[in-house]
């Protein structure tokens, strides 16, 4: 996990786990312990959110979670670094420490209809068998790394490295941090936690705003 403090009008505590590691999650919660943020923000768009938090939180028993091909390609190659849970174990464990600590959590990326309108727009027909065709790729053959961050990185990487993919990812990246600058509003400390390989890319666009 990496992790970063943002200037804002608030203090945010950046936090960019490795998505599906199950080790990650004593590191993250530890974080939010020391830091005791007055909101948090995922990732995520509300939909998943609203699932997470009624499937993996509220209810006794967990359902079946199926994978798409490239899932399970990306699953197989992050086992070596440990056990792997699904959905992102960080995600699920930082609803239930937001639901213990009195904290609200919400979501911080488009909703799902919005992210689609964005790839749509970003990302044309070529691009998008280009991408697929990458996808396939590191699938079969996935990034062989020393470490876990350096694998997610890797990942993302290889399956979004031209350039529609990359300009939705700003995209979605920049909703993210508007999202955030609003969650601080009237607040002392807000926490956001995103998948390792969006570290990055948020960071910059932190700094390229006026906090």
């Amino acid at each position: 996990m990496i992790s970063a403090h943002v200037a804002r009008s608030a203090d945010v505590l950046l936090l960019a786990p490795v998505r599906g590691l199950s080790s990650e999650v004593p590191t993250v919660l530890r974080e939010l312990d020391a830091f005791r943020p007055e909101a948090l923000g995922l990732g995520l768009p509300t939909e998943e959110l609203g699932g997470l938090t009624e499937y993996f939180v509220l209810s006794d028993a967990e359902p079946i979670v199926p994978l798409t091909s490239n899932e399970l390609a990306e699953v197989r190659g992050l086992v070596r670094f440990g056990e792997v849970q699904v959905p992102n174990p960080s995600f699920v464990h930082c609803l239930a420490w937001g639901r213990d600590h009195g904290v609200p959590v919400v979501a911080l990326d488009p909703s799902e209809e919005d992210s689609a309108t964005m790839f749509v727009e970003k990302i044309g027909y070529v691009e998008l068998v280009r991408r697929t065709v990458r996808e396939r790729r590191v699938g079969r053959a996935p990034p062989t790394p020393s470490s876990p961050d350096e694998y997610a990185v890797a990942w993302d990487r290889e399956v979004s490295k031209g350039k529609g993919s990359r300009e939705f990812a700003r995209a979605r990246d920049g909703r993210l941090v508007e999202e955030v600058d609003r969650l601080s509003a009237g607040r002392s400390r807000v926490a956001a936690v995103v998948d390792r390989e969006r570290f990055a890319s948020v960071q910059a666009l932190f700094g390229s705003r006026h906090g």
